[in-house]
């Protein structure tokens, strides 16, 4: 098997010359930030929420606007925050976008809208303490959390849900209950819940509720991506590594794949528009030397962040060239 392109100068072809089939060549911008959510949490405050943009190994940070201004410079591995300062009875619209390390800046999320709620005499009494906190699995990598509102529970603008003491997510104070996702498969959690009313005030901390997320074949499926193969084809004087397979099944629609050749990390593959959800297929621009060999393998992104594991290796010799 010969070698006439060594492995340094084919992951620069591959980042540079990288082509997904309907795509552009170079590295795409990150997606809109998704799944937009946004809580008042106080007549002053308001939590917004949002899903990680795909391509997160680009992604170097989210800005949030409220109507056309930048309110917020979020770090990339953070996808909430506060926003504080608002006036009461007031409707306000949030969106989302994420920016790369280079400064280039994803479309805006969806709009949110969310109306504070009036203003209160001072008030420096907190609600009472949410009871009867309960929580199931909800998948491998999602909870159920149910909980009983204080009997006097009219003043309660939201509910703050925390992770081992961190706040992960907010509901609205007429809720009861609470899904969390993006958790892992086979771990334990830890949530806790504290009510906050339109003063801002905070209920003590709820007690504890300990929920496992379950972890085998029959709930946690496999997160290798399923039938790879890898065919080559020439085309403008070099020569291409046609990668496909079947995305894993994670529960939800696979956006992001790293590509690996010879046992290296080459660049990651993120889809700019509508990833598929049946056989995806790409390209990988190899050089222009003839008989060369390649191992390539691939893994796609979880929805929680992680990577999963390693599809087949499969091995490729680009044609050899005319005699």
């Amino acid at each position: 098997m010969r070698r006439t392109l060594s492995l340094t100068a084919l992951v620069a072809a591959a980042v540079l010359g990288l082509a997904a089939c309907g795509g552009n060549a170079g590295d795409p911008l990150p997606s809109a930030p998704a799944g937009v959510t946004a809580q008042a949490g106080s007549a002053t405050t308001v939590h917004v929420m949002w899903r990680g943009a795909t391509g997160a190994a680009h992604v170097s940070g989210y800005e949030v606007y409220r109507g056309g201004r930048k309110v917020k410079n979020v770090p990339a591995g953070q996808t909430m925050v506060d926003i504080v300062g608002l006036t009461p009875s007031t409707s306000y619209t949030f969106t989302v976008l994420a920016k790369d390390a280079e400064g280039r800046r994803s479309p805006h999320s969806g709009a949110k809208a969310v109306t504070t709620p009036a203003a209160v005499a001072e008030d420096t009494t907190a609600p009472a303490r949410p009871t009867g906190l309960k929580g199931r699995s909800a998948g491998p990598r999602g909870a159920r959390l149910s909980w009983h509102r204080p009997k006097d529970g009219r003043d309660i603008t939201s509910y703050d849900i925390q992770q081992a003491g961190t706040k992960i997510h907010s509901v609205d104070g007429a809720a009861a209950s609470a899904q969390i996702t993006g958790l892992r498969p086979g771990t334990r959690y830890r949530f806790t819940i504290t009510a906050r009313d339109a003063a801002d005030n905070a209920s003590p901390v709820s007690g504890a509720v300990e929920v496992t997320t379950p972890h085998g074949p029959a709930d946690d499926p496999d997160t290798r991506p399923a039938d790879f193969r890898v065919t080559t084809h020439d085309a403008d004087g070099g020569h291409y590594l046609d990668l496909s397979w079947q995305p894993p099944d994670t529960g939800g629609t696979v956006t992001s794949y790293q590509i690996y050749l010879d046992g290296a990390f080459a660049t990651t593959l993120v889809w700019g528009g509508e990833a598929p959800s049946g056989r995806a297929t790409y390209s990988v621009y190899a050089g222009a030397g003839p008989g060369v060999g390649y191992r390539v393998k691939i893994r796609a992104q979880l929805p929680d962040g992680d990577w999963g594991a390693f599809s087949a290796e499969r091995t490729v010799v680009t044609p050899a060239g005319r005699t």
